[in-house]
């Protein structure tokens, strides 16, 4: 009776973590120093811009639109 608990708790915790759905994670972090820019598109064609993120010399953050799983990274010195 116990093991069945168990492969319950299991199945239920499973379907929980996979029932829940993720944001797409940045390419990586701006290294300091650089000013970062994040191009998120609709699709692989990148025909349609979506949103973007853009981390400036300070390290604030500016957001806007919506983030995928493709998109353009891109870095300058400040």
């Amino acid at each position: 009776m116990l093991l069945r608990r168990v492969a319950i708790a299991a199945v239920l915790a499973a379907t929980a973590f996979l029932a829940v759905p993720g944001t797409p994670a940045q390419a990586r972090f701006c290294k300091i120093d650089h000013i970062c820019y994040w191009d998120y598109y609709s699709d692989s064609t990148r025909t349609e811009l979506v949103g973007g993120v853009n981390t400036l010399c300070d390290g604030t953050s500016i957001s806007w639109g919506r983030r995928t799983g493709t998109f353009d990274f891109s870095e300058t010195p400040c």
